[in-house]
């Protein structure tokens, strides 16, 4: 059923053009349009249906969209065989798709949202899933030490922490059963408060990448810039007064014809901050009204503040037009000097109507992302602290500086003994005995006359079984999520690392269907592939490496 719909909207929208008894290409192209999406779209779903010219048809799908990813992926599919050639040509499409996302903003923006928050997520959960994992452990451990010591009630203190948010929250649990992890796994403790530390500009990001494809300003400036269409930003852009906008304006207006009024618009901007993008693009007016002299001006005043490429392009083709082909040749070469490939793509395109005969400078890729974070400058904290964003680090670094000073304090912590699970102490266990055992272990497997051998063997039945339901325990959470089996054994970090990839690529295809570019029913799939084939792969080299841990006895 959608399918039918798009098609019907995709016709609507293109029988205007196609009537009208142009080449919709070319036509396209002298309104200054190189990137006709929705009809790349309409290809693309007619190759499906057409494999016997599937290969053809997603070439003219290219050659209407060649900034569109999805028409290289596709093609990129369809060379997929079992001949050398074949998969050589389906890499180099799927290479060429990949690049084409630095020349196609929502592509590399809805990628880059889904990638944010997938390590978002997953760090989340990871923390989460060790203080699962690690609190049954260790809190008999620190109820040990209070009973032990009443001061060390103190570092409940930490607690009152969560007040300000569930983030908080997390990280004082997470605080607590950071006092007795090994050294290097404290990391795991100060990688989270770290994160809390930048955890404003993860707030801002993370909102941007949800509030910014709200933005109909936004669509319009990008899809002008980015050549895909000129009518949605006359009507919505209109009597917009910051600079990208008025900007953009002014080109829709010019590349539809309407010179006066980008003209006017140009030189507003130039009054405000004179450019040598400007003056490029107020020169293309110029020429656009068969101004000469004034282009020529222009384009000369542009070079002086800037050399741009494109300046000395339309420079020469405004000498090759008059016929003054030895200074039309010195132009080209400069542009060609300055950047081969641009001028190459503008030859692409070249054609005598004034959209194509001289070249407008185009906002980028930077451009937009700066503009999409400027329109989400103020965000709430989501829900997520009831404090300021701005005091959130401030809460953070004043945690962390508690973490240090109790990691001092608590020179001797409760620990278990490594062969039954018993917990001990300094205080409590008065010798220092051989491998952090307890005493009845020490005897039953080092000093072995200082029991008879019932009792012996007794207790070497005990240390097996409690050893057999550790191992057991450690193989079943590992084969339910990587890495737990390493963070339950007290590898931490080490586990971490492994949960941590394991979740990441496991977010990334579930993401991937929140953050679609635009009007696409094709999204990342190559991502989304390419990331469960990893995920499995972390999930056995995670499998694999603990079974021979646990056979070794290292865990």
């Amino acid at each position: 059923m959608k399918r039918i719909v798009l098609k019907i909207i995709l016709c609507l929208l293109l029988i205007p053009a196609i009537s009208s008894g142009e080449d919709l290409y070319e036509e396209q192209l002298n309104k200054g349009i190189r990137n006709s999406e929705p009809y790349t779209y309409l290809l693309i779903r007619q190759s499906e249906e057409n494999k016997a010219k599937e290969i053809s048809i997603l070439m003219e799908a290219l050659k209407y969209s060649p900034d569109l990813p999805s028409a290289y992926f596709e093609l990129s599919k369809a060379r997929v065989g079992f001949s050398p050639n074949g998969t050589f040509k389906a890499i180099d499409y799927l290479v060429k798709g990949i690049t084409a996302y630095k020349r196609n903003f929502w592509w590399s923006f809805t990628m880059a949202g889904s990638l944010l928050i997938s390590a978002l997520l997953s760090f989340i959960i990871s923390i989460v899933a060790i203080i699962l994992l690690r609190l049954p452990v260790d809190l008999p451990l620190l109820s040990h030490d209070i009973k032990e010591e009443k001061s060390r009630v103190l570092c409940l203190l930490v607690l009152l922490s969560s007040i300000i948010g569930p983030l908080f929250f997390i990280g004082s649990i997470l605080i607590i059963i950071g006092l007795y992890m090994k050294r290097l796994d404290k990391a795991v403790v100060y990688i989270y408060l770290l994160v809390l530390l930048v955890s404003p500009w993860i707030l801002n990001t993370a909102s941007m990448f949800f509030s910014a494809p709200a933005s109909g300003e936004l669509k319009a400036i990008v899809q002008v810039n980015e050549s895909k269409g000129n009518k949605y930003a006359l009507s919505i852009l209109r009597g917009r007064n910051n600079p990208v906008a008025l900007f953009t304006y002014a080109l829709a207006m010019k590349r539809e014809g309407g010179y006066s009024e980008a003209i006017n618009i140009y030189n507003q901007l130039i009054a405000r901050s004179p450019s040598a993008e400007l003056y490029n693009n107020l020169a293309n007016c110029y020429f656009g009204i068969n101004d000469i002299e004034k282009a020529e001006e222009l384009y000369k005043k542009s070079i002086q503040i800037q050399p741009l490429p494109i300046a000395y392009y339309n420079l020469s083709e405004l000498f090759r037009g008059a016929l003054n082909y030895e200074k039309g040749d010195e132009y080209y070469l400069a542009a060609q000097r300055l950047d081969s490939d641009a001028v190459s793509k503008f030859r692409t395109i070249f054609g005598n109507n004034p959209n194509r005969f001289v070249i407008d400078k185009v906002l980028s890729g930077p451009d937009f992302w700066e503009y999409a974070r400027n329109k989400t400058t103020s965000v709430s904290a989501l829900d997520l602290s009831i404090f300021p964003q701005a005091l959130m680090p401030i809460v953070a670094f004043l945690i962390g500086i508690v973490f240090y000073v109790f990691n001092m304090l608590f020179k001797t912590k409760a620990y278990r003994c490594k062969r039954c699970g018993t917990i001990l102490c300094h205080k409590c266990e008065k010798r220092i005995l051989w491998g952090r055992m307890c005493l009845q272990c020490y005897r039953s497997l080092v000093k072995l006359d200082e029991l008879d051998a019932k009792e012996r063997i007794a207790r070497v039945q005990t240390i097996y079984e409690h050893e057999k339901k550790r191992r057991d325990i450690i193989k079943i959470i590992t084969f339910i999520m990587p890495g737990s089996g390493q963070i339950f054994a007290g590898n931490i970090l080490y586990g971490m690392f492994f949960l941590w990839a394991f979740l990441f690529f496991l977010f990334i295809p579930i993401t991937n269907y929140i953050f679609v570019p635009e009007t696409s029913y094709f999204s990342h799939r190559w991502l989304s592939w390419w990331s469960l084939v990893i995920m499995f792969g972390i999930y056995f080299i995670s499998y694999i490496l603990t079974k021979r841990r646990l056979a070794k006895g290292w865990l």
